[in-house]
C-alpha cells in the first residue's frame, strides 16, 4: 500500500470562512510557516459559507452596543451559551468587518452617508446585520479566495480528510483521500484545525452544501475531542420545497422576514398569532420552525406538507433591490417571489453543538482546534440568523492566531506508518467485499429516521427506537459494498460521507434522549417546558471502549445569570 507523504506546520480541514480566515491569519502572522488546507471540493466554490445569503452580525452603530448584541445572543440561545465564548464573538465580530474590508476588499452595502448598511433579522434589538444584498457569503469568499490564491499557502482541492493521526494523546496529523485520483495523503501537522461545518445534511429536508457530511467531526471524535451540546440543531423556517429535487431545502433567508414578509398555513391563515403573537414573523428560529411543523402535523399545511411565505406585498421595486439574489432562486424553480406566496419548509441547517473549544479554539487534544460550526458553545441552544457567518470569521482568525501562538513551544513528530496502514484498510475494505450494502439506501434511510425521530419535535419513545435504529445502521455502514477502484469514486465517498454522518446522528439522538426539558432548538414533546436544573451542557465522551459517555456540566454564567435562575432563587426565597 503506497502513501503520498506532505509536511506542514498548520493543517486545515475546510475553506469556508472559518477554515480561510484561520490560513489568513496564520500567514499574516509568520508567511514562512508551510500552511496546507484541505478542501472536499473546489476552492471558494464550496461549502456553506458561500451560500451564505443573509449577513453578519456586528456592532457599528453608536445606538447599538457590544451589551445588545450579547444580550440577544444568550437570549437566542435560552442561556445555553458559554458567556465567554458568546462574547468574544460580539467584541471581535466589528474588527472582522473592519479587516473584511480593509484588508481583503469585500465591500458591503451603504446608506446614503456612505456607512455600512444594517438590515433587521429575527431575535434582535437592533438592525445590526451587514450584507452585500442577499448574496454576503459570495462576497466573502470570492475575497477570501482570492487572497489564498496570491498567497503562499497550498491548497489540495477535490480532497478529504478521513482520520486523525495521534501519538500519545496529541494530534500529529492526519490521513486524507485525494478524490481525484483515489491516492492517500499521510500529512504531518504540528497544528490541525477542523472547520469542515456540522452535518445538517443527515436530515430528509436540509439547506448545506452537498460535501457537507460531518467529516471534521466524527474525524475528531474518533481521535478522542470532547463534544458539547450536541442534541441542539437548528432547522431553518423557509427552505424551498422543490419536489424530489436536490434544491429542496434551499433556503429563503431571514431578512425576508426580518423586512415584513408574512408566514401562512395551508389554509391562508396567518398561522404565528398562535404562536408568538408579540413578534410574529420576526420570532427566533426555533420557534418558527416548530411552529410551522405543528401546523404541518395538525393538517394545516399546504398540499406538498409546507407551509407558505408571501413577500409581494412588499412591491416589486422593495425585493429586487434587496433580494435579487432569492427572486431569481425562486424564479429558478418556478416560483414568482415578487408576486405570490411560495411553498417552504423546516429545513435541517446548523448544529449549535460540536467540538468543546476555549475562546482560543483549543480542543482537549493537544495540538487539535476547531472553529465554526464544528465548534460546539458559542449559540448555546438556538443560532440567531447573522450570527454564524460572524463565527466563522471571528473563530477561523483567532484559531489561526492561536496555533502561530502554540507553534512556538510543538515539536513535530512522526506519524506511525502502522496506525495510516490500519486506518486505510478500514476505508478500502467496502472496495474489497464481493456483496454488501448499499450506500446511497443506507443513507436515505438515516435522512429519514433523522427527520422523523430526531428532529423538530422529539419524545422519549421516539429517541430510544432512533438508537437502535441508528445501531443497527451502524453496523450495516461496515458492511457496505461499493464498487469501482478509488479514483473519483462518488460510490465510495457516499458510503464515507455516510459512516461520518452516522456517528453525527448518534451524538445527536443521545444528547437529545439525556437532556430531559424542552430548550431552544431541543423540544421533546413529552417534557415541553424548560426546566431550570437542566440549564447545564451535556457533554460527550468516550467510554473507553468506542462506546459515547455522557455527563452533565454545568455552565460558568461569568457575566448574566439566566433570568429562570434568578426566577427560580426568588421562588425559593418567598417559600422559604
Amino acid at each position: 500500500m503506497s502513501f503520498e507523504h506532505l509536511d506542514a506546520d498548520i493543517l486545515i480541514f475546510g475553506a469556508g470562512g472559518a477554515g480561510l480566515l484561520a490560513a489568513m491569519h496564520a500567514h499574516v502572522e509568520d508567511p514562512r510557516l508551510k500552511i496546507v488546507v484541505v478542501v472536499k471540493g473546489l476552492l471558494g466554490q464550496c461549502g456553506c459559507t458561500r451560500m451564505v445569503q443573509g449577513g453578519y452580525n456586528a456592532v457599528l452603530n453608536s445606538a447599538d452596543s457590544l451589551e445588545k448584541h450579547f444580550h440577544d445572543t444568550l437570549k437566542g440561545g435560552a442561556y445555553l451559551n458559554d458567556q465567554e465564548l458568546a462574547w468574544t464573538l460580539v467584541e471581535d465580530a466589528p474588527r472582522r468587518i473592519i479587516e473584511l474590508e480593509n484588508q481583503l476588499g469585500c465591500l458591503f452595502d451603504r446608506n446614503d452617508d456612505g456607512t455600512i448598511h444594517q438590515k433587521p433579522f429575527a431575535g434582535q434589538s437592533f438592525d445590526r446585520t451587514v450584507h452585500k444584498g442577499d448574496l454576503t457569503g459570495i462576497e466573502i469568499m470570492t475575497n477570501l479566495r482570492d487572497y489564498v490564491l496570491e498567497e503562499d499557502i497550498q491548497v489540495l482541492e477535490e480532497t478529504r480528510g478521513l482520520d486523525l493521526l495521534t501519538r500519545d494523546g496529541r494530534v500529529v496529523g492526519a490521513l486524507v483521500l485525494n478524490i481525484r485520483s483515489g491516492q492517500f495523503i499521510m500529512v504531518r501537522s504540528r497544528a490541525t484545525l477542523i472547520a469542515t461545518g456540522g452535518g445538517a445534511a443527515m436530515y430528509k429536508i436540509s439547506s448545506p452544501s452537498l460535501e457537507k457530511s460531518g467529516d471534521g467531526m466524527a474525524m475528531a471524535w474518533r481521535a478522542g475531542a470532547d463534544f458539547v451540546d450536541m442534541e441542539m440543531v437548528q432547522f431553518h423556517p423557509t427552505g424551498l420545497l422543490v419536489g424530489n429535487s436536490i434544491a429542496t431545502g434551499g433556503l429563503l433567508e431571514e431578512g425576508l422576514r426580518g423586512a415584513g414578509a408574512r408566514l401562512f398555513n395551508g389554509r391562508g391563515e396567518r398561522f404565528m398569532s398562535r404562536y408568538d403573537p408579540e413578534r410574529m414573523e420576526r420570532a427566533t428560529r426555533d420557534v418558527i420552525s416548530r411552529s410551522s411543523y405543528l401546523e404541518i402535523m395538525a393538517g394545516r399545511g399546504t398540499e406538498h406538507g409546507g407551509v407558505k411565505i408571501d413577500a409581494s406585498h412588499l412591491g416589486e421595486e422593495f425585493l429586487l433591490k434587496n433580494f435579487p439574489g432569492m427572486v431569481e432562486r425562486c424564479a429558478t424553480y418556478g416560483f414568482d417571489l415578487l408576486h405570490e406566496p411560495v411553498e417552504v419548509s423546516p429545513s435541517a441547517h446548523y448544529q449549535m453543538g460540536g467540538i468543546k473549544i476555549d475562546v482560543d479554539c483549543h480542543s482537549n487534544l493537544e495540538g487539535l482546534f476547531a472553529a465554526g460550526e464544528d465548534a460546539g458553545g458559542v449559540h448555546g441552544a438556538n443560532r440567531l440568523g447573522g450570527n454564524g457567518v460572524a463565527d466563522s470569521i471571528v473563530y477561523g482568525a483567532r484559531a489561526g492566531d492561536s496555533m502561530v501562538r502554540y507553534l512556538e513551544g510543538a515539536r513535530s513528530e512522526e506519524p506511525s506508518e502502522a496506525q495510516v496502514r490500519d486506518l486505510a484498510e478500514v476505508w478500502l475494505r467496502s472496495l474489497k467485499f464481493d456483496r454488501g450494502e448499499n450506500a446511497f439506501a443506507l443513507r436515505e434511510q438515516l435522512d429519514n429516521l433523522m427527520w422523523e425521530k430526531v428532529g423538530i419535535v422529539r419524545n422519549q419513545q421516539g429517541l430510544h427506537a432512533a438508537l437502535d435504529e441508528l445501531s443497527r445502521l451502524g453496523e450495516q455502514t461496515r458492511l457496505v459494498k461499493v464498487s469501482g477502484d478509488p479514483a473519483f469514486n462518488l460510490e465510495w465517498n457516499a458510503a464515507i460521507n455516510l459512516a461520518n454522518l452516522n456517528i453525527v446522528a448518534e451524538m445527536v439522538a443521545h444528547s437529545a434522549l439525556y437532556r430531559r426539558e424542552s430548550r431552544g432548538a431541543h423540544y421533546r414533546s413529552d417534557l415541553p417546558q424548560s426546566d431550570p436544573q437542566w440549564l447545564k451542557k451535556i457533554l460527550i465522551t468516550s467510554d473507553g471502549n468506542g462506546g459515547m459517555k455522557l455527563v452533565t456540566e454545568p455552565i460558568e454564567f461569568t457575566r448574566v445569570t439566566p433570568p429562570e435562575l434568578l426566577h427560580a432563587r426568588v421562588g425559593e426565597r418567598e417559600g422559604s
